[in-house]
């Protein structure tokens, strides 16, 4: 399947915010169960269709600072139920409208939280083909967790979309140009999560966990990634700083290990991501396709007309699935 840019949306910028700031949001009834984890603390999970043996369930994860109603989320839903298929959105720590218990909260290397999700449905629905979609961080995420379980992943295929490869240079690129309006979003966004965390382990008298988060010092004065990650993301979840959080947990290291049919939609003119940054076929497992546009933007893709926009994501990622999970139904 072909992509074709929209020409009403013509580069990077318009591709990346017509989404976000645009689109119609898609309405669907979903239902809503909290799954408490090993350490205590909880995800909360936004289903959209009833499981139903044979048919697949997909796993959809979501990007930095977004959410299970990120639009992209509900129009991936949308899709699928039109295939008969049942899916799971996961919110991340903290993103479901909820502050988390914990001080920790979610980063673009936490795999173990979904490696708790794949777990916890494999168990639960063991006659269901399980498959994952993850979008920029989630996709980050989801590559890493594909890499790290290798052989033993239960999943059936995977999906990553416009995914940050290298999270240094990444944090590079916002810090260019316009993407620096997209930084200053995530910033402003990142900031909040954690003054609303330490405002409420504050109110409900728990003691220790805001105590963790004042030992962060003040947030003010930060200006890039960079500096979230150095004096935020590394410190609350055992990274030695923000470099050693990047070499750690960047996808593109785990690319190599992955054994499941997986999926990675890049747009060459990403706004978060350098050309430079992609993986070539030598970083790649057999069983991994790379499919690059020149256009799309950030989680864009779209085409069609301003009177009927066409996501060309909730066209192909479930063609592409379904091409892979021909047992299936």
């Amino acid at each position: 399947m072909m992509f074709r840019a929209a020409r009403w949306l013509p580069g990077a910028h318009l591709q990346t915010l017509f989404g976000p700031l645009l689109r119609r949001s898609p309405v669907l009834q979903r239902q809503r169960e909290r799954l408490t984890l090993a350490d205590g603390d909880f995800l909360d999970l936004d289903w959209y269709g009833s499981p139903n043996a044979g048919h697949p369930c997909v796993i959809l994860l979501h990007g930095l600072t977004g959410s299970s109603n990120s639009l992209y989320i509900l129009g991936q839903q949308q899709a699928l139920a039109e295939r008969g298929w049942s899916s799971v959105s996961v919110n991340w720590r903290g993103c479901s409208g909820e502050p988390n218990h914990l001080p920790r909260g979610y980063h673009s290397g936490a795999s173990d939280d979904l490696a708790e999700v794949v777990e916890y449905l494999h168990r639960r629905l063991p006659d269901i083909p399980l498959a994952a979609i993850g979008y920029s961080l989630g996709g980050n995420v989801l590559l890493k967790y594909l890499g790290e379980s290798a052989d033993q992943c239960a999943l059936r295929a995977a999906v990553a979309v416009s995914v940050p490869f290298r999270l240094d240079q990444s944090a590079d690129r916002l810090q260019v140009g316009f993407s620096r309006v997209y930084q200053t979003r995530f910033l402003r966004d990142m900031a909040a999560y954690v003054v609303n965390k330490q405002r409420l382990f504050l109110q409900q008298g728990r003691h220790a966990e805001h105590a963790s988060l004042a030992a962060l010092g003040s947030l003010e004065g930060m200006d890039s990634l960079w500096d979230f990650d150095e004096r935020v993301t590394a410190p609350l979840h055992g990274y030695a700083s923000a470099a050693d959080y990047y070499e750690r947990c960047s996808s593109r290291f785990f690319l190599s290990a992955i054994r499941v049919p997986t999926l990675i939609v890049q747009a060459l003119d990403d706004p978060f991501v350098y050309p430079y940054s992609l993986p070539d076929s030598a970083d790649l497992s057999d069983t991994t396709e790379f499919e690059l546009h020149r256009s799309g933007g950030h989680v864009g893709f779209i085409g069609g007309t301003p009177w009927r926009p066409v996501y060309y994501l909730e066209q192909r990622l479930p063609q592409w699935l379904a091409s892979q999970l021909k047992g299936a139904k």
